[in-house]
């Protein structure tokens, strides 16, 4: 199983899933707390917005797509709907089909075209070099150590988007929501570049959800969150360099696997704790 480690593109594809994949499932939890999962989805679809714009111009495929995310960031934070009738996932759902369409007429008039849509989607992570790793510790780093500095703040934020107390937000609030939102485009336009959008977004997704099925205490679905993400990443790597398979697609799909035992662990402890419990009665 350790083989694979002797071929440094695979070293460095594993460095890159942890650095990666440490930072979003952190941030996946409040993403899953406030209930704007769908926010991450869009978000990577206009940074590959951004992707696709550069190419086609030829130009500022660096900092094309940090502007469009960032300023998607800026308009995302922003949007609060008061109609009961509307959600607001619905309306970022709508923000990421667009997105998408726009992304793929323009990649289509690009050389490549396929090509490149399935690096969009999938990301190359295989091919990710030392500079981008480099990038990568740099803006993850900075982003994880502000998010520890205020990480008190920002889950008591987050608390009170779950209960939708919006209204008792103050200004100090709505900054570091909007800290977060930012913090969230920069990290998924470094991420997707390397990863892809739907390996990101497994990443945002998959490990919050499966800590919170199995987890109660908030230092437990932490713990529980990042040890997903890095197994999803090492055991996704193996099947890709043993079975010969694309490395972003089999992350996602150990990932399903995660999910499935996280179901069934929660299955299983309820059923447990029931059985118990009527045991007890009877007694």
């Amino acid at each position: 199983m350790l083989d694979m480690f002797q071929l440094n593109f695979m070293v460095n594809a594993l460095i890159a899933s942890v650095i990666i994949g440490l930072l979003l499932s952190y941030l996946g939890i409040h993403v899953v707390g406030r209930g704007i999962v769908f926010v991450d989805l869009a978000l990577g679809q206009i940074s590959s917005l951004g992707v696709a714009f550069a190419q086609f111009l030829r130009f500022g495929e660096i900092w094309l797509p940090i502007v469009f995310t960032l300023v998607g960031a800026f308009l995302l934070s922003f949007i609060h709907i008061r109609d009961r009738r509307l959600k607001l996932e619905a309306i970022i759902g709508i923000i990421y089909v667009v997105a998408s369409a726009v992304t793929v007429l323009i990649i289509s008039k690009t050389p490549h075209g396929e090509a490149n849509i399935q690096e969009v989607l999938f990301g190359a992570l295989l091919a990710v070099t030392p500079e981008e790793i480099r990038n990568l510790l740099i803006v993850f780093g900075l982003l994880g150590l502000l998010h520890f500095v205020f990480q008190k703040h920002i889950f008591r934020i987050t608390k009170m988007l779950e209960f939708g107390e919006l209204e008792e937000m103050g200004w100090k609030e709505r900054g570091l929501n909007f800290f977060f939102y930012m913090s969230i485009g920069l990290a998924i336009v470094f991420a997707v570049e390397v990863g892809g959008v739907l390996p990101v977004f497994s990443y945002l997704v998959v490990p919050a959800v499966s800590a919170v099925m199995v987890g109660i205490r908030k230092w437990v679905i932490i713990v529980l969150a990042l040890l997903n993400s890095v197994v999803a990443g090492f055991f996704g790597l193996w099947f890709s360099y043993t079975f010969d398979y694309p490395a972003g697609p089999s992350i996602v799909a150990i990932f399903g696997v995660i999910f499935i035992i996280a179901v069934l662990v929660r299955y299983l402890r309820r059923k447990w704790f029931r059985i118990s419990f009527e045991t007890e009665l009877q007694g």
